[in-house]
């Protein structure tokens, strides 16, 4: 046991994406495209008594987080630090699941690789209800493709070889756990016509196409997100639809352009990975 140990997950944003679910949660996960982000949650784990969760010093039932704890059988204080919100579409409870077993898995010298440690965290969001896909994601970084479905050991990553400024909006919250768990039939059709999209151009401006068709067609789109789009689309900008989140984020400045205040940041190519505390 080291003490304690820290970790960095880049936040995640979902373009448009899959359903798979199979009776093992390794497996369960979904197909789609995304971008991790230079803005993320900073993960510290330290040995305590009792099992504690905390997002910016307040405390949070995180179900992912407590899985994680306990399928590395310990018990410690969790403390996430982000300027993400949480339910809106940024991947936070899979940043906080694959920190949390990263940076146990320093502290209590578990030995386990980062393949194995993002097996246990991507099939404690699975269990918990709130994620098929942040988590592989967050592992790779930059623009993942993510073309199979499941944790590291099934799901194959292509990626888009690009970088970029993002902007980000955000209006309010979705739940994860209420669209996955409803009729996902039209979700996933609109999914694979998206990914077979990217993959035959794997471009960022295709990836913003697919992402703005799939919100469309899958029935995600809101009203408000779909004026916010528009009025990006009328300052000549890019945006499109958070997954799942009522959040818009824009490439290079659309969001500026079009008269709002966004949050600015980068892409994150490293993924995943351990920082000092």
């Amino acid at each position: 046991m080291t003490g304690v140990a820290q970790a960095f997950v880049p936040g995640h944003i979902t373009g448009f994406f899959t359903t798979h679910r199979d009776a093992d949660p390794t497996k369960t996960g979904s197909q789609g495209g995304g971008v991790c982000l230079s803005d993320g949650v900073t993960v510290t784990v330290e040995p305590a008594a009792e099992p504690q969760v905390l997002l910016n010093d307040e405390p949070l039932d995180i179900g992912a987080v407590t899985r994680v704890l306990d399928t590395l059988q310990v018990n410690a204080t969790v403390r996430g630090e982000t300027p993400l919100p949480l339910g809106s579409g940024f991947g936070v409870s899979g940043a906080m699941a694959l920190g949390t077993a990263f940076a146990a898995n320093a502290a209590f010298d578990r030995q386990l690789s980062a393949n194995e440690l993002t097996t246990i965290a991507h099939g404690a969001e699975v269990q918990a209800g709130t994620g098929l896909g942040d988590v592989v994601a967050q592992a790779r970084g930059g623009v993942p493709i993510r073309l199979e479905p499941g944790g590291p050991q099934h799901n194959y990553l292509d990626g888009i070889p690009a970088t970029a400024r993002i902007e980000y909006h955000v209006l309010g919250g979705l739940s994860t756990d209420d669209v996955l768990g409803g009729d996902t039939t039209d979700i996933t059709a609109a999914g694979k016509q998206a990914l077979s999209q990217v993959v035959k151009e794997p471009t960022l401006p295709s990836f913003m196409q697919a992402s703005r068709s799939f919100s469309r067609e899958s029935g995600l789109l809101t009203d408000e997100v779909q004026s916010v789009i528009s009025d990006v689309a009328q300052a000549d900008g890019d945006a499109a639809m958070a997954m799942l989140g009522e959040t818009i984020f824009a490439l290079g400045t659309g969001l500026s352009d079009a008269g709002y205040d966004p949050r600015v940041c980068e892409v994150h190519h490293p993924g995943a990975m351990m920082t000092q505390p």
